[in-house]
């Protein structure tokens, strides 16, 4: 499958077949990787890495798949670039494609990386945006097939604020790839209507459902993977935590939640996680209303159950097929 000078800012721009290769071509990555078999397939190669959001992940993923695949890499770090601040997106994206052969963006609107691609005459990378982060399915789907050795029919609940790129893309990844999909939140959390209606027609294609739930123990029925994300997104203001905490406590991913789904049922995060006092967000929020953890309890993500670490590192293989396959 030829996905050269493909751009990867969302996965409704990608064919289930296409997804599927990505997933076959990230496994064999890692497989050479724990064997030690060296396969600098792009030596001599550059990317530039635009990080207007820092990440622990993200970052690490990306510069050590493209050290193992051969590649230099460039850090602009959000005082580093000066993209749409002293130069245009448009100017940024054909200045970098001159010197690079790939260019990872990390920030806010999906719009941005989007008019980087449209202007860049290499690869585009989306690392996250506000909308979309679809590096992180992809890992998310490598971790399920690790564990399940199969997607389709895969029933997936998502608990928690549902408006963002992890809902979204979940969302979308699922209807393409024929798993069943539940969001499991109060009403007003749940994803974008139009976004809903795409994702159901490609649901029907692929046999997957679409579900939107209130009650987490009846979202958690028969589910095979319970997954959540943080309440509140890098940049939003500390104002809104009392908010989040008073609409989505019920929602937090517990012990008893785990106990309503299958018994080979696992928890995923895509990280960082709040479940527990030891992070300086995690601290002050315990001090301030009376918890301690958030959007999961400490015993489901210290647990058995927990596969948010072999998630995590997934990230690095399922990036390094992205970029050997369109560079």
């Amino acid at each position: 499958m030829n996905l050269k000078n493909r751009d990867f800012l969302k996965l409704l721009d990608f064919t289930a077949q296409e997804i599927e290769y990505l997933l076959e071509l990230a496994a064999d990555f890692k497989q050479k990787k724990k064997d030690g078999v060296p396969h600098k397939i792009l030596e001599g190669k550059n990317i530039a890495l635009i990080f207007e959001k820092t990440s622990t992940r993200t970052r690490c993923s990306f510069e050590t798949a493209a050290y193992d695949l051969g590649m230099g890499v460039t850090y602009l770090d959000p005082s580093a670039s000066q993209i749409g601040k002293k130069e245009s997106i448009a100017d940024t994206a054909r200045v970098l494609s001159g010197i690079y052969d790939g260019i990872e963006y990390r920030g806010f609107e999906q719009k941005i990386v989007e008019e980087l691609a449209e202007y860049s005459s290499v690869p585009v990378w989306n690392g996250l945006t506000n909308e979309f982060h679809p590096t992180q399915i992809l890992a998310d789907f490598l971790t399920v097939k690790e564990q399940f050795g199969h997607i389709k029919g895969i029933n997936f609940v998502y608990f928690g604020d549902a408006r963002y790129n992890m809902a979204n893309s979940l969302m979308v990844g699922c209807s393409k790839m024929g798993v069943n999909f539940t969001v499991c939140s109060p009403e007003k959390y749940f994803p974008d209507k139009e976004l809903i209606s795409v994702c159901k027609s490609l649901a029907k294609e692929s046999g997957a459902s679409i579900r939107f739930e209130t009650d987490p123990e009846k979202a958690a029925e028969n589910a095979h993977v319970l997954y959540t994300d943080v309440w509140v997104s890098m940049g939003e203001s500390f104002d809104v935590w009392e908010e989040r905490i008073t609409d989505l406590l019920p929602y937090r991913v517990t012990e008893k939640l785990m106990s309503a789904a299958r018994a080979d049922a696992v928890f995923m995060h895509c990280l960082p996680a709040f479940h527990d006092l030891k992070t300086g967000i995690g601290s002050e929020i315990g001090q301030k209303f009376g918890l301690d953890c958030l959007e999961v309890e400490n015993a489901v993500f210290e647990s058995e159950k927990s596969i948010v670490f072999k998630e995590a590192e997934n990230r690095m293989h399922t990036i390094k097929a992205v970029m050997a396959a369109t560079v």
